[in-house]
């Protein structure tokens, strides 16, 4: 028995080795920067006091980006693209309204071909790109637009898999262009001011975080022709990890400075439950012969990813879009004083909170929170709430928009730099790579080739 558990502990300890050259070569560890390239981390790109802007995909998201950007001073919308021209025609003449014939009046419109951006781009020339279209698409899109000398904002996740992240960072640093990517949640209220509680030290020095994407999707499977469903459903059937953590991560990240001076995404281990809920709903709501109970449904219903930083400190990270259960994006952060949780709304301090908690055994929630709303709402959401209450998911999508075109139109750096975006959206690829190996520890490609030690934190936005 004693040989056989050496022989165990030999064959483990190959096949990590085994693993860990795979991943060296996969992830680009020992990449250089071209010597023509620049760190973007805190880049501030030359001031845009007319912002042009093009638009890929208006079907869903796109269509609401274009809406809010077109009603701030100092923008344009020159062109437009989708497969499919009512999705054009529509937003041609919601822009032309909000303009009020005088700006967005001459949109130029592209579609049909899967190819017809790539024409747009090289025609309008425009200063920004934003995309909005499946995930395969992002990082090829991205990539020309900066290529063709605009700024590019594209949709979660940046990219699927890490050769493709590399490939933005690479394009990204050569062309000095922003590649960001719209991770709108970090402008939630709560978001917004657990941040700035942590900026405060409140929770004093950071621990753990806990982050999630519970959101029950099956219904998007009725969308097979058009729509999110028709490709989204073909990634639950044929990818096994977390494949939309950037909701959740997002924000603990930038509460915690990971990739920003002080900390730093280390490795990760993943695991994913067994896959039932997706086949269950196909065959209970589609005839037999349907596309959806032909596939071979891979993706387990729930996954969690536990992260690993420099520092040590952990991050778990959750994704269900199939369980029937409530929404929940969970964000908790928890330090030596104390904890913020999300969904519902709560938090606890040693010693209590004055004038709501006696001790940190019973949460601040409920009506109790207006006070801490009064005294820690983030300066930000205070300047632009009202403004922007009325975008889609509570008002985030318009503050996010809203600070894009600020920072552009002032030649500040953007909230969220390239190498965030690549990060965040690691986590699908890495987790896939651990859950097909059963739980193997899977290290983060440093985006940043070490300059993240160099990279001021997220400041509290005035």
């Amino acid at each position: 028995m004693q040989r056989r558990k050496f022989l165990e502990k030999i064959a483990l300890s190959t096949a990590a080795i085994a693993a860990g050259t795979q991943l060296e070569g996969r992830t680009g560890m020992t990449t250089e920067r071209l010597t023509e390239a620049q760190y973007m981390g805190g880049y501030a790109a030359e001031p845009l006091p007319m912002i042009r802007a093009a638009f890929i995909g208006v079907g869903a998201r796109g269509g609401d980006h274009l809406q809010f950007f077109a009603s701030l001073e100092g923008t344009e919308v020159v062109a437009i693209s989708d497969l499919y021209e009512d999705n054009v025609q529509k937003w041609q003449k919601v822009a032309n309204e909000i303009g009020a014939g005088e700006r967005h009046k001459d949109v130029a419109g592209y579609h049909g071909e899967e190819e017809r951006w790539r024409v747009m781009l090289e025609e309008v020339k425009p200063d920004v790109v934003f995309i909005a279209t499946n995930w395969h698409n992002h990082a090829p899109m991205a990539i020309a637009a900066m290529n063709q000398g605009a700024h590019a904002f594209v949709e979660v996740p940046i990219a699927v898999t890490l050769e493709e992240m590399w490939a933005i960072v690479d394009t990204s640093e050569r062309t000095r262009k922003h590649c960001m990517m719209m991770e709108n949640v970090n402008y939630s209220r709560d978001e917004l001011m657990f941040l700035n509680m942590c900026r405060q030290g409140v929770v004093g020095q950071l621990l753990h975080a806990e982050a999630a994407y519970i959101h029950e999707l099956r219904w998007q499977m009725e969308e097979q022709e058009r729509g999110t469903g028709s490709w989204r459903t073909l990634h639950y059937a044929k990818r096994n990890g977390n494949l939309y953590p950037t909701h959740g991560l997002g924000p603990v990240a930038q509460y915690m400075n990971l990739a920003r001076q002080e900390d730093n995404f280390k490795r990760l281990v993943s695991f994913s439950t067994p896959a039932l809920g997706r086949q269950a709903y196909a065959e209970k709501n589609y005839p037999a012969d349907h596309k959806w109970n032909q596939l071979d449904y891979q993706g387990g219903d729930l996954n969690t990813t536990i992260i690993k930083t420099e520092l040590g400190r952990t991050v778990m990270v959750q994704w269900d879009e199939t369980s029937p259960r409530p929404y929940s994006r969970h964000n908790l952060i928890q330090g030596t004083k104390g904890t913020l949780a999300g969904f519902p709304t709560r938090v606890a301090l040693e010693g209590g909170i004055e004038g709501l908690t006696e001790n940190h055994h019973r949460w601040a929630q409920g009506e109790q929170l207006e006070m801490l709303y009064e005294k820690y709402d983030h300066p930000l959401y205070k300047r632009l709430n009202h403004a922007t209450k009325d975008s889609g998911h509570g008002g985030m999508d318009g503050m996010m928009m809203y600070r894009i075109v600020e920072c552009l139109q002032k030649g500040l750096p953007l909230d969220q730099n390239v190498y965030e975006g690549c990060y965040w959206s690691a986590v699908a690829p890495l987790s896939e790579l651990s859950v097909a190996q059963d739980g193997m520890p899977q290290a983060f490609p440093d985006f940043t080739r070490g300059n993240w030690k160099e990279t001021v934190p997220l400041g509290i936005v005035e």
